[in-house]
Formats: structure tokens, C-alpha cells, sequence
């Protein structure tokens, strides 16, 4: 296993069991208590863990991005659910801006082959799942490769998005909440998704319920700037409330 695949393990450890032990976690990952002590530095350093005698407690509210495979296994149900009901969001003519996110790869599978679109995305997976549409318009957003998401970021990506304004923009998140608003780990992927939530006439956000309440380091969006939620049927009604509260409609799939 490699540092930071261990390091990404270790913290999802500290916010399971609300502390982690040098010596339980050098017995659990087979390494020495001094790499241990060497990844828990690393990770307070990162502001993701605090050290304290013997071990280390989580680092309030943050959180490690897990990887694409990982979050695309994730809720995988209610993802799919998500998805249908986002596609009769969409338009029948126009354009359309597709953000990276397994949730919204989903979507891009279920467009119909026929559809006329033009569609705009910075993610390879969901342009792979329209590339051989045969009547679909396809922009592909350049830029920076971002591995994690499979996402063109920085100021390539952010010059061609400055250049136009989709009537329907769905985008994803990887924490939202009524506090907080929409957050994810990155900073050049915020600046990305932010440009896509300010040149869009109508924002379309596909995220599950598991994500509510989480909080992540960059912030992109406010909710009152999403115009729909489509979310899963695990959403409480007192966070439904809070939602709409601040504007967004709310479908629960």
C-alpha cells in the first residue's frame, strides 16, 4: 500500500471511530509505529487530523476526496436514481453543460442517442459516454488534467467557460449544506465549478443525501445560486426545509 493510499485510510479510520492509535494502526497496515508517526504528521500538517499523545483525533469537519472508482461505487443506487430523475430536467434543444461527478457521468449515459444538444463538459467520462452520438453537438473544455476527477481545471478550463452561458448547467458536489453551501477539496476544480454555476441560466445539482452535511475546504456555490436539487429519498424533511428555505427546489428520487 502506498503513503497515500494509507494516509486516505487512516483518516477515514479517525472519523469512523473518533480517535486512532500508533500502535493499532502500525499492526493494522503492517508498517513500523515510526511510519505511522511520519503519516499522522503528514496528515496534521494537511490539516486533516490533530495529533495528540499516542495517536491523533479527527480535524473538525474535513474531509479526504476519495478517488473516482471509490465515489462511483458509493450510493451507487441512489446515484442512478438521481440520474433519471435529473434527465427530464434537461432540455429538448439548446445547451447544456455537464460538470465532472460520477453522479452526472450517469446522467450523460442516459441521454438519448438521438438528442440534438449541444453539450458542453470538462470531464473525459462523461465526453466518452457522448462521443458517439451521432446528432449531439460535443465541446470538450480544455485544461489541466486533474487525475482524481478526470477534470480539466486551471485557466484553460476557466477562459473557455467565460466564453459562454448554457441554458442548463448540472453540476456536482462533494458536500453541501445550508451553512456552508456547495464544497469540495480542491481549489482549481472550485474555480471550475464556480464558473459553471455563475454562466448558466438554470443550475441543476446532483448530489446524494450522504453528502448533506458534509463540509469540504473550497467553496463554489451557495445554494440560494442552485435553482434544482435533485437529490435521493433518504433527504429528511427538516433538511428538505432548510434547502428550500434558501431556494432551491427539491426533487428526492
Amino acid at each position: 500500500m502506498y503513503a497515500p493510499e494509507r494516509q486516505h485510510r487512516i483518516v477515514r479510520l479517525a472519523q469512523e471511530r473518533g480517535r486512532v492509535d500508533v500502535p493499532a494502526l502500525a499492526e493494522e497496515f503492517g508498517v513500523t509505529q515510526e511510519t505511522v508517526r511520519r503519516d499522522l504528521s503528514a496528515l496534521e500538517r494537511a490539516g486533516l487530523l490533530r495529533r495528540v499523545h499516542g495517536g491523533a483525533l479527527p480535524a473538525g469537519g474535513l474531509r479526504l476526496e476519495p478517488g473516482l472508482a471509490e465515489r462511483d461505487s458509493t450510493a451507487a443506487a441512489a446515484k442512478d436514481r438521481i440520474a433519471r430523475a435529473a434527465l427530464a430536467l434537461l432540455p429538448e434543444r439548446g445547451s447544456l453543460l455537464l460538470d465532472a461527478g460520477t453522479t452526472v457521468s450517469r446522467l450523460a449515459a442516459l441521454l438519448p442517442l438521438e438528442s440534438t444538444l449541444t453539450v458542453v463538459t470538462n470531464a473525459l467520462p462523461v465526453a466518452a459516454r457522448l462521443a458517439e452520438h451521432p446528432e449531439l453537438d460535443l465541446h470538450l473544455v480544455g485544461g489541466r488534467l486533474r487525475r482524481r476527477t478526470q477534470a480539466a481545471v486551471d485557466a484553460w478550463a476557466l477562459r473557455d467557460l467565460a466564453d459562454i452561458e448554457p441554458d442548463v448547467a448540472v453540476v456536482a458536489t462533494n458536500g453541501f449544506c445550508a451553512r456552508s453551501g456547495l464544497t469540495t477539496p480542491d481549489l482549481a476544480e472550485a474555480a471550475v465549478k464556480r464558473a459553471m454555476v455563475t454562466g448558466a441560466h438554470r443550475v441543476v445539482l446532483v448530489a446524494d443525501s450522504t453528502k448533506y452535511g458534509v463540509r469540504h475546504f473550497a467553496r463554489f456555490a451557495t445554494l440560494d445560486q442552485v435553482d434544482v436539487l435533485v437529490t435521493d429519498a433518504d433527504l429528511t424533511d427538516e433538511q428538505t426545509g432548510e434547502i428550500t428555505a434558501l431556494g432551491p427546489e427539491v426533487i428526492r428520487a
